[in-house]
């Protein structure tokens, strides 16, 4: 199917949905669909309208350059005209890429210490600090939902909930392994160590994204404990529920109430089955694709924080920022555009070979 046909049929749709919503005899549920379908196209066919509009408009200026009054005048409307053409023809081209549901919605942030001891838990809790940061500048929320401290201070593991507009978009690309190399503030010779911390982002499940039977569940309850091991509260609120097709475990102490913990671990655990399944479908899709970035492997090491140099490399995109402290505030910003421009080329690349 050529590009033309390919704008005349979202064209066409785009109507059939405008009339079909204007009947007035949909029940809600239908309506609600054909809404938002609606909503996704909108934007494909004002940028559709403006290219062909600019298309007309730029016959006519090179109708006009054969009269000798309005030449110049035309010429030089004609040269930007013809500047702008490619740009909407990109701008049609990114919004054909189909778009991945996820996309919108909220994300569960889980940070975990690896190689490294003290100083690992440490780096886990600057980067908690700098997701924190970033989602402040994007007007998001973050809720702990789970936290183990180590014994000096940072984070043997924790898990976060963000929640705001477009937060899995822009954050799921932070997938992978964080390797940071400083002198620790352990070490007293001042020598380099290097340790690292894996990210995990997981766009959140709601309970229509993911049908659990709750035969399948097992739901254990024990009492919370601190660190080193001692209870910390003398009932059972402690949760640990697995679900038993999938192996999936997920325990939460953080509350006092049974309640509460045994919902956030149910939030948890719909997302840890969601994301079983979109990473299913993206590695189906994705089997012929070079390109690693968006693939949200865990083990892939994606980014490296040089305190020595002041520096942060993204390896995927081969990007570096002399700008660490900013980027640990959460200026996160020139990677996440310049993570989400490659995605979008290696998906054009996709669609159009």
């Amino acid at each position: 199917m050529s590009m033309e046909e390919k704008l005349a049929k979202i064209k066409a749709r785009h109507e059939e949905l405008a009339a079909l919503m204007g009947r007035g005899d949909l029940p809600g549920e239908k309506f609600a669909a054909l809404s938002m379908e609606y909503a996704e196209l909108s934007p494909v066919v004002e940028a559709i309208d403006e290219y062909k509009g600019a298309q007309s408009e730029q016959a006519d200026l090179k109708e006009l350059l054969n009269d000798p009054e309005m030449k110049d005048m035309a010429g030089e409307e004609l040269r930007a005209l013809e500047k702008r053409i490619p740009e909407l023809e990109q701008q049609i081209r990114i919004a054909l890429i189909p778009k991945d549901k996820a996309d919108s919605k909220n994300a569960i942030l889980e940070i975990r210490a690896g190689t490294g001891g003290d100083e690992a838990a440490l780096f886990a809790s600057d980067l908690f600090t700098m997701y924190k940061g970033y989602a402040a500048e994007q007007g998001w929320k973050v809720d702990i939902l789970e936290a183990s401290e180590s014994d000096i201070g940072g984070y043997k593991e924790i898990i976060a909930e963000v929640k705001g507009a477009n937060v899995f978009a822009k954050l799921k690309f932070e997938s992978g392994a964080h390797r940071v190399q400083r002198v620790p503030k352990t070490e007293s010779g001042g020598r380099i160590h290097t340790s690292a911390a894996t990210v995990a982002v997981l766009a959140e499940a709601e309970e229509v994204d993911v049908d659990i039977n709750p035969a399948d569940l097992k739901v254990d309850t024990y009492k919370s404990q601190g660190a080193g091991g001692q209870h910390v509260n003398t009932t059972d609120s402690a949760v640990r529920i697995t679900h038993i097709p999938t192996g999936v475990v997920v325990e939460m102490q953080e509350e006092r109430s049974q309640h509460k913990n045994r919902a956030k671990a149910m939030t948890v655990l719909r997302t840890k089955i969601y994301d079983m399944q979109r990473q299913k479908l993206a590695e189906e899709r994705a089997a012929d694709r070079k390109s690693q970035v968006g693939t949200g492997d865990r083990s892939d090491r994606i980014r490296t924080y040089n305190f020595p140099q002041g520096r942060v490399t993204d390896h995927r995109i081969n990007l570096t920022l002399y700008k660490l402290d900013e980027v640990l505030g959460g200026a996160l910003d020139e990677f996440v555009e310049a993570l989400t421009a490659e995605d979008q080329a290696a998906a054009l690349a996709d669609l159009e070979g």
